[in-house]
């Protein structure tokens, strides 16, 4: 059975405000309920660490599915940094609210950081405190300290825009001779293809194009262009599809109870 005094709060509250007098934040009772909810926000643009180069997001959703309002604090605590201000928010029966990496970066003061950043968000229902009435106490059995639904849903894309159809050129081609002696001579005098992505509205070299990727694979200085003498034979367009590089994945946080240590 849940014995619960409701809060008479209906925004966020900050515990400086709360405590104005002594600037002094209690520690957590012995009882109370905690869920740990890891976020990963920001772009990574190198593959030196166990996440690939992308643009990654975390939404954090919070839903009471008691018959009566449930009060927690959450707070966000950066990895080898910042440690947020305690939040106070109080939902009621089958109220809902979330937040993502915009709310994390504000309330650890990086709003303008697009780099990586990770940590984890703490949802602590307190299990001794009560504005209203300090002295008070609520109390959950130990078979249903799971009060809230908590679900942390992340995101990544390794695409800059989301993706569209782009335009493709085909460009037939003959190498009509190779001073440099670097290409295979079984490819001399022989149709080449390479398809390339084409730009709208732009004008284009083809013939630099098609030495620019000879260069790239057979190590062709751009001094050396002028040694390799090329014919484009045909070129057509098509249209084709950017790949979607982009996963999710929704993990469900259950919730833990911490024992304060007694001796």
């Amino acid at each position: 059975m849940i014995f619960t005094i409701s809060f008479l709060v209906s925004t966020p509250i900050y515990l400086d405000t709360i405590f104005a007098d002594d600037k002094t934040i209690p520690d957590h009772n012995e009882r109370d309920i905690t869920y740990v909810a890891k976020f990963v926000c920001g772009s990574i643009v190198d593959g030196t660490g166990p996440l690939r180069p992308g643009h990654y997001n975390t939404d954090i959703s919070i839903t009471n599915k008691q018959l009566s309002p449930v009060s927690f604090f959450w707070t966000a605590s950066v990895n080898d940094g910042i440690i947020s201000h305690s939040t106070l928010i109080t939902l009621d029966h089958q109220e809902s609210t979330g937040f993502d990496c915009r709310d994390i970066k504000k309330v650890v003061g990086l709003e303008n950081n697009t780099s990586h950043l990770g940590g984890f968000v703490f949802v602590t229902i307190p299990q001794n405190y009560d504005i209203a009435n300090p002295n008070a106490v609520i109390q959950h059995s130990s078979e249903s300290i799971n009060l809230l639904d908590v679900q942390v849903f992340f995101t990544a894309n390794a695409l800059d825009t989301l993706p569209h159809e782009v335009a493709l050129e085909k460009i037939s081609f003959y190498i009509l001779h190779d001073y440099t002696g670097k290409i295979p001579k079984q490819m001399i005098k022989t149709t080449l293809d390479v398809t390339l992505e084409s730009k709208l509205n732009v004008i284009a070299d083809t013939e630099r194009k098609v030495k620019e990727i000879l260069s790239l694979t057979y190590g062709i200085s751009e001094d050396e262009f002028d040694d390799l003498e090329i014919r484009i034979k045909n070129v057509s367009i098509g249209v084709g599809s950017m790949i979607d590089d982009h996963a999710i994945s929704l993990s469900i946080v259950k919730p833990q109870v911490y024992l304060q240590d007694t001796e």
